[in-house]
């Protein structure tokens, strides 16, 4: 690999890179995150014998109110000896990658905030691969997603930490790129950790830490990325289940099992120069601990739930900080059960997010986080970008082997559809509109944010409405995916252009039929939760509503001789 690039750019790049970045971050709320770069993603992964089908399973909640939605497939291609590729930071902010590898990095849409810091050696044949906010799936059955973690600040030595592995790092390789790099280049997911690893012990890794689940189906591996040229990757057992929160989850590993256990030659070294760890003290080496400690319900009560989903019996409380990086479901798990806990909210524990006053008259769990009363961060949000399960059978080849279960918004209330990185082409509605314009009733995106809305008059009906609507639909399409799948593998074998039309067809006229019924399902929720009749308030919520206002506006909208408003007629009946 080669850089041409002098060093004094890099870091002047870098620094007005991190100022643009952090002006236009309008996610995090301070008062409550304390600076932590832990509003984001929840991820799981599920080994291939933790699930019905036989299926590995990694999964990314994209929760950002920011990101560009937009999904493209980037075409595997040839090329040329010689060849470069550029090492670009935040390549996933409003680019168009439409014409792959044509590209306008410096195009006005993209905000300014994409900066080309070099190039390297490009390889003889990439793989092609789904591209959007992040990229998750190629052709060969490589899946992953992402969990953005930060430091505790206010935990011992929390600052130094920081500023050591954050600020004081003059990496260049962020998150994008890496995931971007690993599923043009891995057949693997083994492989894909490899390539990241090397890329960053040769540039750098760029911003905050990540966790990093990735599959092949076979295996499921967990890398997370400590700043600087720090990291380390484990793999979990086959009948586990896995959760990250927005916080570094390997503790207790053996580094000497080089079979199931990936890191950077200095993990250890570092930290003891730093004076973080003493190998005479007695005390484990726990990588997380080290390089990103972060005690934060915000991340920590998300994990507990996930966990107490799959294997209730567990002995872990809502308040505990510690966990075990994965553990055994108590039964395995189907595609649509892990779509469950990605649309989760506490329903019906303590902390559940649809109950109380925040939550509105009607049970709402979408109102915006940290408002008083509805700070609880659960794993599924209003401002959940997409959700992507990747279900990947270890028994079938590739190009077909890796299934994407796609969909935008907040899980609990969208659909998903099952898409191959393989296919000759996606529906245009995922690749037009933006948030930042006005609604497109032909984006998929801004369709499913249309029906969230929608829901939000009444959630508590309206909710079960969909519910009813929705999931014998995906039962359907949960039983006829796998068999159009396996069909498609049989036929490659004979005629590899027709098994690709075939699965291209599948997917493209289930993104289609979906997406024209989503769209009718929000015009019918508006008809029938936007009026006064259909939404009468609760007993319990008027009740509120009334001591609240005599005690605060004691006047309002009456006279003094007016009859009490029980008492006045409904107008226009």
């Amino acid at each position: 690999m080669t850089l041409n690039f002098k060093k004094i750019t890099t870091l002047l790049s870098i620094l007005l890179l991190a100022l643009v970045l952090l002006s236009s971050n309008g996610l995090a709320n301070p008062e409550v995150e304390d600076g932590l770069a832990d509003q984001g993603c929840t991820i799981v992964a599920v080994g291939k014998d933790a699930s019905v089908n036989g299926t590995a399973m990694i999964t990314h909640n994209d929760d950002s109110s920011v990101a560009d939605y937009r999904l493209w497939i980037k075409p595997a291609l040839d090329w040329p000896e010689g060849s470069k590729r550029d090492i670009v930071l935040n390549s996933h902010d409003y680019v168009d990658f439409g014409n792959w590898p044509d590209v306008d990095y410096d195009s006005e849409a993209s905000r300014g905030e994409v900066m080309v810091m070099g190039e390297m050696d490009q390889v003889d044949h990439t793989y092609q691969y789904f591209h959007s906010r992040y990229s998750f799936m190629n052709e060969m059955g490589v899946a992953m997603g992402e969990s953005t973690f930060g430091v505790g600040t206010h935990l011992p030595n929390g600052e130094e930490i920081s500023r050591v592995m954050k600020e004081e790092s003059d990496g260049i390789i962020d998150c994008w790129y890496a995931q971007d790099i690993a599923l043009e280049r891995a057949s693997t997911a083994r492989e894909a950790v490899r390539i990241m690893g090397d890329l960053v012990e040769e540039y750098g890794w760029y911003g905050s830490g990540e966790t990093i689940n990735v599959t092949d189906g076979d295996e499921v591996w967990i890398a997370e990325f400590y700043g600087r040229d720090i990291w380390v990757a484990v793999r979990i057992p086959d009948d586990h289940f896995f959760v990250a929160s927005n916080r570094a989850k390997i503790r207790d590993i053996d580094l000497d099992d080089e079979e199931n256990v990936m890191h950077s030659p200095n993990l250890v070294s570092f930290a003891v120069e730093q004076g973080w760890y003493d190998p005479d003290s007695g005390e484990p080496f726990r990588p997380a601990d080290i390089y990103a400690p972060n005690d934060r319900l915000y991340s920590t009560r998300r994990t507990w739930r996930a966990f107490k989903l799959v294997a209730p019996s567990l002995d872990i409380g809502p308040d505990d900080i510690y966990f075990p990086l994965s553990v055994k479901p108590e039964k395995k798990l189907s595609v649509h059960d892990i779509f469950k806990i990605k649309g989760d909210y506490y329903k019906g524990t303590d902390y559940d997010i649809s109950t109380g006053p925040a939550a509105g008259p009607f049970g709402d769990p979408l109102k915006y986080p940290y408002t008083p009363g509805h700070d609880e961060r659960a794993i599924s949000i209003m401002r959940t970008c997409y959700v992507h399960i990747a279900e990947v059978d270890p028994n079938l080849p590739a190009p077909f082997k890796g299934i994407s279960w796609y969909g935008y918004g907040s899980p609990d209330s969208t659909y998903i559809v099952p898409l191959w990185p393989v296919m000759n082409e996606l529906p245009e509605g995922y690749q037009i509109g933006s948030r930042y314009e006005d609604l497109d009733r032909d984006s998929y995106w801004w369709t499913n944010t249309y029906v969230q809305e929608m829901t939000q008059f009444k959630y508590n009906e309206a909710i079960e409405e969909l519910y009813k609507f929705r999931n014998p639909k995906l039962e359907s399409l949960y039983k006829m995916t796998p068999v159009v799948q396996k069909a498609a593998a049989e036929l490659y074998e004979t005629d590899p252009e027709a098994a690709v039309q075939m699965i291209t067809d599948y997917a493209y006229s289930n993104a289609v039929r979906w997406h024209q019924d989503w769209l009718a399902l929000g015009d019918r929720f508006f008809s029938d939760y936007w009026s006064l009749n259909t939404r009468q308030t609760p007993e319990w919520f008027d009740k509120a509503s009334a001591e609240w206002a005599a005690e605060n506006m004691p006047k309002m909208g009456r006279r003094e001789s007016d009859p009490p408003l029980e008492e006045l007629p409904l107008l226009c009946e």
